[in-house]
Formats: structure tokens, sequence, C-alpha cells
């Protein structure tokens, strides 16, 4: 499968130290990759809601002459005509185009998990972490608690930290001294402070941080050793995230992977609960 405009995208933003206005400004190049090339400074300031002058400043961060340059370079990586999500129907009501919106979020996540390495990378650390503790505060929490939940399953030892407060340093601390290696953590717009606050502290421990993210410029991107992407949707008073749900049942297949007993532990469970007759069929 080849490479998608996004993912080429992606890499050229690799490896420079952005400001926030900056990572604004790629957040929106990435969403749009298809289109970016056919814009000029003024139409992608006004798309990314910054200045003029910041695009321009983008552009030499990444070593380009000016904007002109770097949309030189971008038709040449980029499909050489259109090609993005279609146009809304103007024929379909909000709530239509905001599903629609999703699906191509999804479309995005199956051009990304072309190629499978960091995912399976993921697997490998998250596996190999007892206990496993899983973060996610506020509008990421029920991604967290979905992932812990079946992750319970086959992992021996998983820890959901999804509260904040004073605690949360405690809880980090009881991983660590119990033998954890490694943190995954859900982070979704609107960023909490704390979550950065929290994924400082656990690489500070030793902790390796796996972050699931509505982009690879979110603010906790720095503060992440192995950050995958999953974009969410904006159409709704409030995001959807269904990209970030299935990119973590994703990890937990790569994860249960990389454990030799996790049929075992299914099939345990499975006996079990027909014993309890814990489910209704």
């Amino acid at each position: 499968m080849s490479e998608s405009p996004a993912a080429r995208l992606q890499k050229l933003f690799e490896g420079h130290r952005l400001t926030p206005t900056q990572r604004r400004i790629a957040h929106c190049m990435v969403r749009g990759a298809a289109e970016v090339p056919f814009l000029s400074s003024v139409e992608l300031a006004e798309l990314a809601g910054v200045s003029q002058p910041s695009v321009t400043r983008f552009a030499v961060a990444l070593g380009f002459d000016g904007y002109p340059a770097l949309r030189r370079y971008l038709r040449e990586v980029a499909p050489a005509e259109r090609v993005g999500a279609p146009e809304p129907d103007a024929e379909q009501n909000a709530y239509q185009q905001a599903v629609e919106g999703e699906i191509e979020n999804l479309r995005r996540l199956v051009a990304m998990l072309a190629d499978p390495g960091p995912v399976e990378e993921a697997g490998r650390l998250l596996a190999g972490s007892v206990p496993l503790p899983v973060l996610g505060l506020r509008a990421a929490s029920s991604q967290a608690r979905g992932f812990a939940y079946f992750a319970g399953k086959v992992h021996p030892d998983v820890r959901l930290l999804d509260e904040g407060g004073s605690m949360l340093a405690d809880r980090i601390d009881a991983a660590v001294e119990a033998g954890a290696s490694a943190l995954l953590c859900f982070a979704l717009p609107r960023h909490p402070r704390e979550v950065v606050e929290a994924l400082t502290y656990a690489r500070e421990r030793g902790l390796t941080v796996v972050t699931v993210a509505d982009s690879a410029f979110a603010p906790v991107a720095r503060h992440s050793d192995l950050l995958i992407p999953a974009p969410v949707g904006t159409g709704l008073a409030f995001d959807t995230a269904c990209a970030p749900m299935l990119l973590g049942r994703v990890l937990l297949e790569a994860m249960a992977d990389a454990i030799p007993e996790a049929q075992h532990r299914l099939e345990s469970f499975d006996a079990k609960a027909a014993a309890r007759g814990l489910f209704v069929e």
C-alpha cells in the first residue's frame, strides 16, 4: 500500500522542534494533506487560525526559504490532483456530515496502519510491563477504561489511572515499585495539564511512555517515547473519537500477540464465565 499524503507530511515534520503555533499549522496540514499544496499562505493561515507571518516562519523552521518553496515541495510529494475526502453532500444534514467525517478519520487510520511497525513495537512494550498502568483523564478517560477492561483479560496486572489529583503520582510510583516498565496514555483534546505533568513524572521514574493522541503534534508528543496518532472528529459540539477507540483495540491485539499466555487466559475466562452464568446468550 502506497504511503498516504498525510503520512508523508508527518515524516516532513518529524525531528523539528516546533512552537505551539507551528504544531497547530502542522496539525492542520496533516488533516488536509491533499488540499494543502494548493493553498496560499493566507489561505493556510486562515484554515489553521494563525497569522500569515506565522505560516512563513513555519516554512523557514522546516528548512525552506519561505512558504512558496514549501508549497513547491508539497506538490512534488502530494498527488498531482486534489484527492481528499468528498465534498459534503448538500442533501446531508449536519449529523450525517459528522459521521462522514469520522469515516474519513478511519480511512486515515487505515493508511497509517500500512506500516504496522509502531503498533507492533507498542504491543511488545505493553506486554512486557507488569504491572501496566493505563492513563486517561477527562475526555480520554473512556478510552483508557475500555482498553484496561479488555486488557485485563489477557494481561496479568492492568492498573487504570483515570482520575487526576495528588494521588496520581503516588499511583505511578506504586506501579514502578511493583515492576512496571511502560505506561500507556490516551490523550485527547482538550489536553489537561495534569496529563502532561503525569507523563513527565512517569518518564522521570523510568517508564517508557506509549501514547495514543489525536495528532503527532499534540502537547503530549514531546513527553512520549512512542506516539501513535488517530484523529478525532470535530463536526459536532463535542469531539468524536472513533479512530482513537479503534486504535486502542488494535493495540490490544498487538499486545495479546506478544503475550504467550493470552489465549490460555481468554479460554480460562470463558470457562469461568460459563460456569458462573455470567452472560445471557
